[in-house]
């Protein structure tokens, strides 16, 4: 559940822009701020399952869109082949190296 939680939080960070204010608004609320369904439903004052339906929708396009984009397999495999050439660097090339690797990750 918790890998899912975070698949789905990186989704979000990548894809929200692609998403009407609703569905960006009941994503952050049940997945980044906590709320229950209920939570949820009550402040926008619909029905648990309209939210419900509405988040399980979210998700599928969530995925959709990673399916044919795929920014958030890029960042993994980004993300560890920057690890793993930082284990390969000997301490003395390490400290040059590293500006450039740093300037590498704040691309994005």
């Amino acid at each position: 559940m918790l890998e899912k939680t975070t698949r789905l939080n990186y989704l979000f960070d990548f894809y929200q822009s692609l998403l009407t204010e609703k569905q960006r608004n009941y994503m952050a609320l049940y997945y980044l701020d906590d709320y229950s369904l209920g939570e949820i439903a009550e402040e926008f004052q619909v029905s648990r399952q309209a939210v419900y339906d509405n988040i399980k929708r979210t998700e599928a396009m969530l995925e959709d869109y990673e399916e044919k984009l795929l920014l958030f397999s890029k960042f993994q495999e980004r993300t560890t082949v920057l690890t793993e050439l930082r284990a390969q660097l000997s301490d003395q090339t390490q400290n040059d190296v590293q500006v450039i690797l740093e300037k590498l990750e704040n691309i994005d």
